[in-house]
């Protein structure tokens, strides 16, 4: 098996893909940066704050639509944002997977996903603590709790709901690790995604809570599909992957109009269904163009830098973003609160990004690293 392709920090890394037929080469591996990547994470994160911070009317204290009304509209659709990253994280997941140990894939995923998230909690709780004038933190059982990243599977709220995604994602790493357990392979990998497809199918009727709790509908098919991009980049686009993608997408559109009512309630049934139907359509089509090569001159390096700090801005955006709001909203314009705000949390973003993931990460994923190799080869 070739060289297991890399997911840095900021950095997404592939392998470049094959003629049909041509045998994978370990000697002659090379990997090339897929900036886009990096670029598409920012463009969802900016979605998911214009959903919170327009529409939603936690921290304004007045009709957000108020602040104009095309971008209310617009931000309406900003919840989709979560459907990018999910698509993402199938492709990203299963390129940082390939080659690897099972071990190694948990060293990198806990070492991704803690420090910045821990860092997150320390801070929302402390802002909700000295400025509880959206909520208050919670008690101390369930900011412990959050810690595990588990507090949804133990019925436990969220410290900021925001962090609701990361236990969706929690559940598609575990469903993931069966096939690096066995081996990641081609094959593989397309049996998982026909298997997760009936499954999720099933789950909607099946009244069964272990096969909706896994199953993850309506959320599966970004996993599915952003699994079958990969493939498609790695090796070729085959019939085969092109039918999972279209299923995916089917499923995915067919789920539009509940997300809708999940998202806006009552407002879901005078809101425009297309808008959303169009994005997640976009959405498939520039990972379709990944796949093909389409974006591979795209490197600019601030793509990187940008994608660098989306996972702590998702992270830390929602009450902190929220209170600064609710201090700013009566001496400022709207505009100028939104930008005042925006730019604080990208600030502090970064600084989490700087001081506390990227170090604290790397020395994680050391330490995890040597303590699954003890236990691999301990008798």
């Amino acid at each position: 098996m070739s060289d297991a392709p890399t997911v840095r920090i900021g950095m997404l890394h592939t392998a470049p893909r094959r003629p049909s037929g041509q045998r994978e080469d370990s000697q002659s591996h090379q990997q090339s940066r897929l900036r886009i990547l990096d670029g598409l994470r920012p463009l969802a994160a900016i979605m998911v704050l214009a959903y919170h911070f327009i529409t939603l009317r936690d921290g304004w204290g007045q009709d957000p639509s108020t602040f104009s009304t095309p971008v209310y509209h617009l931000s309406e659709y900003g919840y989709l944002g979560v459907e990018i990253f999910f698509l993402i994280s199938g492709f990203v997941i299963c390129m940082s997977a390939w080659g690897r140990s099972l071990g190694d894939f948990i060293a990198s995923r806990v070492s991704r996903l803690y420090p910045a998230y821990w860092a997150a909690i320390l801070l929302t709780v402390t802002v909700l603590t000295v400025y509880p004038k959206v909520r208050g933190p919670g008690g101390w059982e369930t900011i412990l709790t959050n810690f595990t990243m588990l507090q949804q599977g133990l019925g436990v709220p969220n410290v900021d709901d925001s962090y609701w995604t990361l236990f969706v994602e929690l559940k598609f790493y575990v469903l993931f690790a069966v096939i690096i357990f066995a081996g990641v392979t081609y094959r593989r990998c397309v049996m998982f995604c026909g298997i997760w497809t009936v499954a999720g199918v099933a789950s909607l009727k099946a009244h069964d809570g272990l096969l909706s709790f896994w199953a993850i509908a309506p959320y599966s098919p970004y996993f599915i599909a952003g699994i079958a991009f990969y493939l498609m980049h790695r090796f070729r686009p085959t019939a085969l992957l092109w039918a999972i993608v279209m299923v995916s997408f089917a499923l995915a559109q067919h789920y539009v109009q509940g997300r809708l009512k999940m998202n806006l309630g009552a407002k879901a049934e005078w809101t425009a269904s297309w808008p959303a139907r169009v994005i997640i359509l976009l959405a498939f089509v520039i990972m379709a163009g990944i796949s093909l090569g389409w974006f591979d001159r795209v490197q600019w390096r601030w793509l990187t830098i940008s994608g660098s700090i989306t996972y702590p801005l998702y992270l830390l955006h929602m009450y902190i973003g929220f209170t600064l709001i609710a201090l700013l909203r009566d001496h400022l314009p709207a505009p100028a609160v939104l930008l005042i705000t925006v730019s604080a949390l990208l600030a502090l973003s970064w600084a989490v990004y700087r001081y506390v993931e990227r170090p604290l990460g790397r020395r994680m994923r050391s330490a995890l690293t040597r303590s699954m190799q003890e236990i691999r080869y301990s008798s």
